[in-house]
C-alpha cells in the first residue's frame, strides 16, 4: 500500500470516528487532523476540503465490494451489501445525510446501485436490439427508485431489516427489466 493511500485512511478513519459524535458541519481540517496526528498541509496535499474526503470514503470504500454483484441472478446480494456497508456505518451516513455533504451520500448510492442495475441491464438486453441512451433511461428510473428508497429507510431508522426489503423488491420488479427492454427494443419497420 502507498503512503498516499495510507494518509488517506488515516483521515478517513478520523472524520468517520468524529462523525460519530459530531455533525459534519461542526467538523473543521483542524479538528480532524489534530485527531489523527497530521498537519494541515497534508490533508490539502490529498483533499481540497472535507466534502472531497467524504466523496473519497464514499467511492473507495463501497464502490468496489459490489463490482461482482452486476448479474440478474446477484443483484440482490449487491443491494444487500449496500444496506449492510449503511448498516455498519450507520453514524456517518446518517450523519452525511443530515448534512450540506448530502450530495456525496447521494453520489455515492447513485453510483454503485446504477453500476448494479446497469449490469443487470445489460445482460439482460444481450441479442435485443435496445439503444444505449434507452438502457440508461432504464437504469435511471430503476435507480432513482432504489436509492429513494435506500435514504427513505435510513430518515426512517432503518427500521425494517434489509433482506426483507431486498424480498419485497425482487418481488415487485421480478421480471420488470426485462419487460422495460422489449418496451424500448427496436421493432423492424
Amino acid at each position: 500500500m502507498s503512503n498516499s493511500f495510507l494518509t488517506k485512511n488515516a483521515l478517513a478513519h478520523s472524520l468517520k470516528s468524529l462523525m460519530e459524535h459530531t455533525p459534519l458541519n461542526k467538523i473543521s481540517v483542524k479538528h480532524l487532523v489534530d485527531d489523527c496526528g497530521l498537519n494541515r498541509q497534508t490533508f490539502y496535499y490529498h483533499f481540497q476540503d472535507i466534502f472531497d474526503l467524504l466523496g473519497w470514503i464514499y467511492k473507495t470504500e463501497a464502490v468496489e465490494s459490489i463490482a461482482q454483484y452486476r448479474s440478474y441472478n446477484t443483484w440482490t446480494d449487491g443491494f444487500y451489501r449496500i444496506f449492510c456497508y449503511i448498516e455498519r456505518n450507520k453514524a456517518f451516513c446518517c450523519n452525511t445525510l443530515d448534512s450540506l455533504g448530502r450530495n456525496h451520500l447521494d453520489a455515492y448510492l447513485y453510483e454503485v446501485t446504477n453500476d448494479l442495475i446497469m449490469g443487470v441491464i445489460n445482460e439482460l438486453a444481450s441479442g435485443l436490439e435496445v439503444r444505449g441512451e434507452d438502457k440508461r433511461f432504464i437504469a435511471n428510473f430503476y435507480t432513482l427508485a432504489f436509492t429513494g428508497l435506500m435514504i427513505q429507510w435510513m430518515r426512517n431508522g432503518m427500521k425494517d431489516e434489509p433482506k426483507l426489503i431486498i424480498t419485497k423488491l425482487s418481488g415487485l420488479i421480478e421480471g420488470n427489466f426485462l419487460k422495460a427492454l422489449h418496451t424500448y427494443e427496436k421493432r423492424p419497420s
